[in-house]
């Protein structure tokens, strides 16, 4: 208590006190390492030259602070709901994650009044936001630590705005949402019934594949059609955020059929001779 005490007089004559302040006020802690969480707040649409000649903004802290997260919020749901499985446990930590929540957060704790970036760029219309409060728990780890970083996400993000038990009760639309994101990009979206058979206790099981111009992107299984699209496009949401070379390849072979250029299809599993099950009403 009197190290922060002392700690916290000597701001005063920091010269960068308001921002050590502003900080605290996000945080509940003062920083140690400044430069890491004004680097957190910095969009790579106003980046600057570091001593090292590295373009300073805040895409790396953003892609260490996701990894953190996830590594948080999947600790967090295993133990919260111990009798339940893997599938439950990813889905809830998916709901958790996801860019609208971060987005929300993000300006509760006020992160979009201090974003640098480009007047250009609106924090309004974009994912910038949850982004930067990524790029903060990025920060906070490399300066402070797991522990603390478990703290902010806890106590900072989750228990004030997130019920983790309405949401995990809530079912998350991935199929409207990878449908979204094609006609943002342009791209085709298909669903392919793959097999369909009984499994042993005579229950209807379902396989669907989820392609992109042709491409295989994900694969589901469920007790109907539709959990089976769902589960497909889960997997190929999970797929269009952490591989761009596989978005760019997507949008290079639609390029290449509006230029006329021909393509090699995909290889598509066949159907097994199983029996057939019939699809129950839903």
């Amino acid at each position: 208590m009197i190290r922060r005490i002392i700690n916290g007089i000597r701001l005063f004559r920091n010269k960068k006190k308001e921002s050590y302040f502003a900080f605290y006020n996000i945080l509940g802690f003062f920083p140690e390492k400044i430069h890491l969480y004004e680097e957190a707040l910095r969009h790579k649409s106003s980046s600057k030259e570091g001593e090292n000649g590295r373009h300073l903004n805040n895409e790396r802290l953003e892609f260490l602070g996701d990894a953190v997260l996830d590594t948080i919020v999947a600790d967090l749901v295993f133990h919260k709901f111990q009798n339940r499985n893997e599938g439950f446990l990813t889905n809830t930590r998916s709901k958790v994650v996801k860019r609208e929540t971060l987005d929300h957060i993000a300006k509760e704790l006020g992160l979009d009044k201090r974003i640098v970036s480009s007047s250009r760029i609106s924090t309004q219309k974009s994912h910038i936001p949850g982004n930067a409060l990524e790029a903060l728990i990025g920060a906070i780890y490399l300066d402070k630590g797991y522990e603390t970083t478990r703290k902010f996400v806890e106590k900072r993000m989750i228990e004030p705005y997130i019920n983790i038990d309405a949401l995990a009760k809530k079912e998350v639309n991935f199929k409207s949402k990878l449908l979204e994101w094609t006609q943002k990009h342009k791209v085709r979206l298909e669903f392919r019934l793959v097999e369909s058979f009984l499994d042993g206790d005579n229950n209807p099981i379902f396989q669907s594949q989820a392609l992109l111009n042709d491409i295989l992107v994900g694969i589901g299984t469920g007790f109907s059609k539709k959990e089976s699209q769902q589960q497909a496009a889960h997997m190929a949401l999970k797929k269009i955020k952490s591989d761009k070379e596989f978005v760019e390849k997507i949008r290079g072979d639609l390029e290449n059929k509006e230029n006329g250029e021909p393509e090699e299809p995909e290889e598509i599993k066949s159907t097994a001779e199983e029996p057939t099950a019939e699809e129950p009403s839903e």
